[in-house]
């Protein structure tokens, strides 16, 4: 799995601080380097339709940040690309994204973004140009560990700014050939560093949205891709029950919730209601006291193991858990329950354990892989 590489580096640039950093920092240290900005998304594809505004301003993968990414590379003197990804960020992204929203679960877009485009396209692109590794700006460490013989993938010194929840996908192989040169770093030193490199993006705030997604408004994009696609928007319309099946009320369709909501149940009750569960099949939303939402338990599927090969058949391992990008890791035991599926007993009730969401297991700082949230398997 080690390799003696090439010193050809290629950089993806989004346009914001950090990258642009990473940039101007392997610059100073002698690199060659080459940008590389993945054009993923065009922001006013769906302008006119019901709700989406005309233009959207200061996101991830906006026009203004492909301006911005280039703007530095030409401060920095460096080559710099632009690749058009946006079939296959609609393929992968985008429409399980709405599939899965669709289906009651709430996705992660950036983590599907990850795994299954940026690094891997990256690196092809990167091949194709002469450069062997990538280098970005997220906030994680990785080093080669002998005596495993793997890759291994870290939360970075700043853990205010870790960004490993959404890295669990990451092969071997991708873990080998990328480079997180923020690792180490805390946030306001890198801003310090790109004004020092008379960088103008020094200071832009950080982007903070879904790119696709304007205002983190899911319902109003959902309707506005459909009605693109001439698709109606599926009638998934049904009850509203508690844990003992008893009807209070009546919904209009089950992509209007998520595990935890408490607006918007359209209920007036004396105690605060939550969404506690959805269920696809019969369209019934089960709400109940904030209480309820808390459990021990978790499944979660489609798995990639980093740290480790892989968690055999009767193998039980302590990990922290996260099942949010804000989540504090909370510990737990974590077994095998059957084929590309683990079930995870923490030591304390969590709450909101919300399927179609990422849970990342760790060991201290590090990643021992990770997996999407399901639902418990049907005895």
């Amino acid at each position: 799995m080690s390799h003696e590489p090439n010193n050809t580096i290629a950089v993806a640039m989004s346009g914001g601080v950090d990258s642009s950093a990473v940039a101007a920092l392997l610059r100073s240290q002698g690199h060659e380097l080459v940008g590389l900005t993945l054009q993923l998304w065009n922001q006013r594809r769906l302008a006119g339709h019901e709700g989406m505004p005309e233009a959207v301003q200061g996101r991830c993968c906006s026009i203004d940040d492909v301006y911005d990414a280039r703007h530095v590379a030409e401060q920095l003197d460096i080559p710099y690309y632009v690749v058009n990804q946006q079939e296959r960020f609609e393929a992968d992204v985008v429409k399980p994204f709405v599939s899965e929203y669709l289906a009651g679960r709430t996705p992660i877009p950036c983590t599907l973004c990850n795994n299954h485009l940026k690094f891997d396209q990256l690196l092809t692109t990167a091949r194709q140009i002469g450069a062997d590794r990538i280098a970005t700006g997220h906030y994680a460490r990785n080093h080669f560990d002998e005596s495993r013989q793997r890759w291994i993938l870290s939360r970075p010194a700043d853990h205010s700014k870790d960004q490993t929840y959404f890295l669990f996908g990451l092969t071997q192989e991708q873990l080998s050939r990328t480079l997180f040169p923020l690792g180490e770093m805390q946030k306001p030193a890198v801003r310090v560093m790109a004004s020092e490199a008379g960088l103008d993006v020094a200071t832009k705030p950080d982007s903070q949205e879904i790119c696709f997604i304007p205002g983190g408004d899911y319902n109003t994009f959902l309707k506005a891709y459909l009605d693109e696609q001439n698709q109606p928007l599926p009638d998934t319309a049904g009850e509203l029950v508690t844990t003992t099946g008893e009807v209070i009320g009546h919904h209009q369709g089950i992509q209007s919730f998520t595990v935890g909501q408490r607006k918007g149940l359209g209920l007036t009750s004396t105690n605060p209601l939550y969404v506690l569960s959805i269920h696809p099949d019969s369209h019934q939303v089960t709400v109940g006291a904030d209480e309820e939402l808390f459990s021990r338990d978790l499944y979660a599927n489609r798995l990639n193991w980093i740290s480790i090969p892989d968690l055999t058949e009767g193998e039980e391992i302590r990990v922290s858990i996260k099942i949010r990008h804000r989540h504090t890791p909370a510990l737990a035991t974590l077994r095998r329950a059957g084929d590309d599926l683990v079930h995870a007993i923490f030591d304390e009730p969590q709450r909101a354990i919300t399927p179609g969401q990422s849970s990342v297991f760790y060991q201290e700082d590090e990643v021992v892989g990770g997996g999407w949230i399901t639902q418990p398997p049907k005895i």
